[in-house]
């Protein structure tokens, strides 16, 4: 990417965008400022490192952008923001304008600070610009961006004591900060800050238009004396000006140093014109969004259309200064080359859709994006998950970097080390981390071995057919089909007798189950909205579910069923018809399943319903958070009547146009135009097709044909064509051809410990190959007993099984072990723990059984608010030598250790004798998991009962980021020997 100057630039870009001043009209900034969209209005560049936006909400999960439209005050305006995210970091570098005697706190969440009370009709956005007033001081502001920098102009209408804020405390935790007074015109420093991304440098250069007269600066509550470097980790400063009704700031930013903040500033904002720099900046907003000319619809459509555009366009952040210079991600500094680096790579969210919409309308930037992932891996060790200001975040599951760079390859896009791209993949999938030593070694990821073990395995199995595709790409077979192999995984999670995918528990399913809970199982999400996740094989989920009317059956359900969830509360889970959630990813691709099925007008009804419901030109205009573009590049894609299920096979299923045309003019210098016939509000579905003037019967258009140029156009009625598409020919393809894969078997018998004899049944998903098992703990082949009819165990087994078919394949072994408790012990639990925290029940703090350092697996009993009691009965007097309880401490998740545990003991259940207290020896502000027995050893005790008393830690104190809120205790389990 090479940086323009600023007369060049303007010269070109309002050469090529004089047609399209309209644009910057129909992008709506604050669509997603309310609600839980998670965005921000301010000022920013395409593509750009700099957004220069308000800040008005500090705390909480509605603040993630620094904004939220609910809100009436402004704490200041800082130069960084996330679009959509579900978790906050950046907002950094923050001024505030202001008059009156200087107030050094911002006022959260007091009444008084530097803050300033603001409102709507005062407030306007557009790509680019912003403005507002602040009415406490009588301030007017002004911001625009370029790609590097902010600037910011201030009408003071009351000068006296007129003076700007610098807060480098401000938000996230500081590492290290520091500022030097360079001139009386210039200052120069460094924010380093800890959040979400764990080590983030913003160096920045800021300019003023005129002098400042006097420099206060303060750090820990203290006023610094004059110095020419000012340092602390709570560093804020008071810059005051004689008498200026007007000033002006230009601020530039940089990851690598002072040097390359002031770089950019001196090449991109070379003037104080401030309305010159407006305009610049959005003459290249005029150009991207040039791309797309849409024509009919409603305003509100157009405006919707236009401004998930727009948040397809501010992320991902170029990460390069203008002389090619990045921090990479061993912190060291790295040259770009030609193709520049970026950040913030939200690739669990944008995999999905907003990457394969970048194929249509930016190859270059695709280019430059997978550049950025191999150098990524090379400089950090992996590709990215969550890839944020050079840091890895490792939020969200699988690797999905790679269907970004797969899709690139099988489009043709791009001059990167395809070889190399291989290792990097291959690399991801045989880490031993989150779960996927398990999914390698057993074929599925059980609940016992990792959280959200159902999204996870099936996501792997998505990537990991990605990964096959690319191997066959580049002719190695070996690779082809070891990943085509773990591309199936996803048969391993099937349960006929449901049909639905389902959390694996020794050997079987994780039981009592309901398909609307949202458990530790699955990622934001429940068993209705992961059962239709398998995009690299369809046709093969079809066949499992029981063919295309059964399919389509389950389909329709999911839709009709009522839509309130069970289990933990989510936030995420929003935008429901039915069980459907459009608020979060995971459902996004469903309703053109029906395609696949060969009821093409089922996906034309209900994607117009998704687009009528769930995006409004408003505040709260979308269902969930924005994600980084996901959830607009959804509404982008569908508004055109096409969607990515499968986002790297090359192919966009359709569905049902909402704008009379849309042409998409290519980067090849072609265009593609997408027109929709008799459209409207009740022609909703498509009676015909015509591709290039010529019949198109195909419920489906790859991306091959779409960039040689052309047009597709549908012809749209009242009543649904339920002829077109059915046929198989027409369908689209997503098959795993010639597989020999067999499910492993289903061991079922109930939870893991046992007093009464139980019933062992095994099966096969697929019902393929016959199955041979042991009950001895041994690996079963073709000379082991056979199963055809379910037995009955008695004592503690270990049972091994595996499908064997004709040609010898085999499946993945399947274990389980049924564990014969004590029968003379019960138990009575006096507290009540949380059902999603149940350890299978009472007797699971008995069965003899201890839960993992994962609280998330669901072998430890949760309680919250209160203390833990409960009395155990060994049926008989016995002499007791030992007693102890387990907990587990994890105060990220709102787990403390208790206090104190005491044990009683009793001859008849009533009168109980206190033979111990055992005080809590773990530091309360330990993070991460730690496991520790409360014990009484030696003792001499006789005694029928024992009552054990775990008092709750209490009230969360204010240094924790949930202070406020009600520990929980976690027991796992009740010792007695």
């Amino acid at each position: 990417m090479k940086f323009l100057g600023l007369a060049t630039a303007l010269m070109l870009l309002f050469t090529s965008c004089s047609n399209n001043n309209s644009l910057i009209e129909k992008v709506n900034p604050f669509i997603g400022t309310g609600g839980h969209g998670h965005t921000y209005p301010g000022a920013t560049y395409p593509f750009g490192f700099v957004q220069l936006s308000p800040d008005t909400r500090l705390t909480g999960w509605d603040g993630c952008s620094g904004y939220h439209y609910s809100d009436e005050r402004i704490y200041g305006f800082s130069h960084t923001h996330l679009s959509g995210t579900g978790v906050s970091d950046y907002a950094d570098v923050l001024l505030m304008p202001r008059t009156g005697p200087v107030v050094w706190q911002n006022g959260y969440p007091d009444t008084t600070g530097y803050f300033s009370h603001f409102s709507h009709e005062k407030e306007y956005a557009e790509p680019g610009y912003y403005r507002v007033s602040l009415d406490d001081y009588d301030v007017d502001v002004e911001l625009t961006a370029t790609a590097h920098c902010g600037f910011h102009k201030y009408q003071f209408h009351n000068a006296e004591e007129a003076h700007v804020i610098l807060d480098l405390n401000h938000r996230d935790q500081v590492i290290d900060a520091w500022f030097e007074q360079i001139s009386d015109t210039e200052i120069a420093g460094l924010r380093r800050s800890k959040a979400w991304a764990r080590d983030q440098y913003v160096y920045f250069v800021m300019q003023f238009n005129k002098p400042v007269k006097a420099l206060k600066v303060r750090n820990k509550g203290e006023i610094l004396q004059a110095q020419k470097r000012y340092a602390g980790k709570q560093l804020k400063a008071a810059l005051f000006f004689n008498n200026s009704d007007e000033v002006k700031v230009k601020v530039g930013l940089s990851a690598v140093d002072v040097e390359g903040a002031r770089k950019n500033l001196e090449t991109e904002i070379d003037a104080w014109d401030f309305d010159q720099v407006r305009k610049a900046t959005q003459a290249a907003w005029k150009n991207e969004l040039g791309k797309f000319v849409v024509k009919g619809g409603t305003h509100d459509q157009q405006v919707s259309f236009y401004t998930a555009l727009y948040h397809n366009m501010i992320v991902p952040n170029i990460f390069t200064d203008v002389d090619g210079r990045y921090r990479g991600h061993d912190s060291a500094i790295h040259h770009a080359g030609a193709h520049p680096q970026y950040t913030v790579f939200s690739l669990w969210d944008t995999y999905r859709a907003t990457h394969p919409l970048y194929t249509l309308m930016d190859t270059a930037r695709t280019n430059d994006f997978i550049h950025s992932f191999l150098r990524i891996y090379q400089q950090g060790g992996r590709l990215p998950v969550w890839e944020l200001a050079g840091n890895e975040t490792d939020c969200m599951i699988g690797y999905h970097s790679v269907p970004v760079i797969v899709d690139a390859m099988k489009k043709g896009i791009g001059d990167f080390d395809q070889s190399l791209a291989l290792e990097a993949m291959q690399h991801s999938a045989m880490q031993d981390h989150f779960g996927l030593d398990a999914y390698r070694e057993m074929g599925v990821i059980p609940l016992d071995r990792e959280h959200e073990s159902v999204s996870k395995t099936l996501e792997y199995a998505f990537d990991d057919w990605c990964i096959a595709q690319s191997a066959q790409i580049l002719n190695n077979e070996t690779v082809t089909e070891q990943f085509l192999n773990r591309a199936q995984f996803y048969k391993n999670l099937y349960d006929p007798s449901t049909n639905f995918f389902r959390a694996r528990e020794n050997g079987g399913w994780l039981s009592p189950f309901d398909p609307r809970e949202v458990n530790f199982h699955h990622t934001e999400a429940n068993a209705w909205q992961y059962t239709f996740y398998v995009p690299q094989d369809v046709q093969g989920m079809i066949q499992l579910m029981g063919g295309d009317d059964a399919f389509t059956a389950k389909l329709d359900s999911l839709f009709t069923v009522e839509n309130k969830t069970t289990g933990r509360h989510q936030v995420d889970i929003t935008g429901l018809i039915g069980q459907y959630a459009h608020g979060n990813e995971p459902s996004h691709h469903t309703a053109y399943l029906y395609n696949y099925a060969g009821k093409p007008w089922k996906t034309q009804q209900m994607v117009r319903r998704i687009m009528d419901e769930f995006y409004k030109n408003a505040p709260d205009g979308l269902a969930g958070n924005e994600d980084c573009g996901q959830m607009s590049a959804w509404y982008v894609l569908s508004a055109m009547g096409m969607y990515p299920v499968n986002p790297a096979d090359g192919i966009f299923v359709l569905g049902s146009p909402i704008f009379d045309e849309v042409t998409l003019n290519l980067e090849n210098g072609r265009q593609f135009t997408v027109k929709a016939e008799n459209n409207g509000a009740e022609q909703i579905y498509v009676q015909r097709m015509m591709l290039n003037d010529k019949p198109y019967h195909k419920s489906f258009i790859d991306y091959e044909t779409i960039m040689k140029g052309g047009s597709l156009v549908f012809f749209m009625g009242e009543q649904p064509n339920k002829e077109l598409g059915t046929d198989p020919t027409s369908r689209p393809a997503s098959a795993i051809a010639g597989s020999d894969f067999l499910s492993k078997p289903i061991i079922e018998g109930g939870y893991r410990s046992f007093k009464e004899p139980r019933k062992i049944h095994i099966s096969n998903a697929t019902g393929r190959g016959k199955i041979y098992y042991t009950l001895n703990g041994g690996t079963p082949d073709r000379t082991s007993k056979r199963y055809t009819e379910p037995f009955t165990i008695s004592n503690t087994t270990h049972i091994r099984a595996i499908a064997i078919d004709a040609d010898g394949n085999r499946s993945y072994l399947s274990k389980a072990s049924f564990y014969k408790m004590p029968e003379n012990r019960s138990i009575e639990i006096k507290s009540t723990y949380n059902p999603q925290y149940s350890a299978g029940g009472d007797e699971g703090l008995i069965d003899l059984l201890r839960g993992p350092a994962d609280f998330r697996t669901g072998f430890w009993q949760g309680y919250q608010d209160q203390d833990f009691e409960a009395v155990v009965d060994l049926s008989d007097p016995q002499k007791i030598n030992y007693l102890a309880l387990g907990c587990l401490q994890d105060i990220r998740s709102w787990i403390w250790m208790p206090v104190e545990v005491v044990f009683y003991v009793s001859q008849d259940g009533k009168n109980f004798r206190k033979v111990g207290t055992v005080e809590n020896s773990v530091s309360e502000d330990r993070y991460g998991p730690v496991l520790d027995d409360f014990e009484l050893t030696n003792l001499n005790e006789y005694a029928r009962f024992v009552k054990v008393v775990a008092k709750n830690y209490g009230t969360i104190p204010d240094w924790h980021m949930g202070h406020g809120g009600e520990a929980f205790i976690f027991v796992d389990e009740i010792v007695i020997e």
